[in-house]
């Protein structure tokens, strides 16, 4: 199975895990685009989970080469609530039991950036 076929695959299995699949592009990185469930105000961090369970399921059984995942969660097409990603040592690690499933977590959540966030001190112009 080739790379394309194999990230061609990830999305069904996305949408199994109840994730609204917009787009999945490229192979590494992986882009997907997805339209939350949750629109309000902050990426809703239960989905992101989802999202990662189905890719990590997909690796644990050999069925998909871990890359970088970039995740933008949108509320509608075009109306993007935040971004996140994934680096593909993480999952790799978490697959190898070097981190545990906490760690990759907060590893992603750290990268989790919300369009509507105020600017911080210092970045007003």
């Amino acid at each position: 199975m080739t790379g394309d076929e194999r990230t061609t695959e990830v999305e069904p299995t996305l949408r199994s895990y109840g994730i609204s699949v917009e787009a999945v592009e490229g192979h590494d990185p992986l882009e997907l685009t997805y339209m939350t469930a949750f629109p309000g105000r902050e990426v809703h961090r239960g989905e992101i989970g989802r999202a990662l369970n189905a890719l990590i399921d997909r690796a644990k059984a050999d069925a998909w080469d871990p890359v970088r995942v970039e995740g933008t969660v949108v509320r509608s097409p075009g109306d993007v609530l935040g971004t996140w990603h994934a680096e593909a040592a993480w999952f790799e690690e978490l697959i190898a039991y070097e981190i545990s499933e906490t760690e990759f977590s907060t590893r992603v959540l750290e990268t989790l950036t919300h369009t509507d966030e105020p600017p911080q001190l210092g970045d007003e112009a």
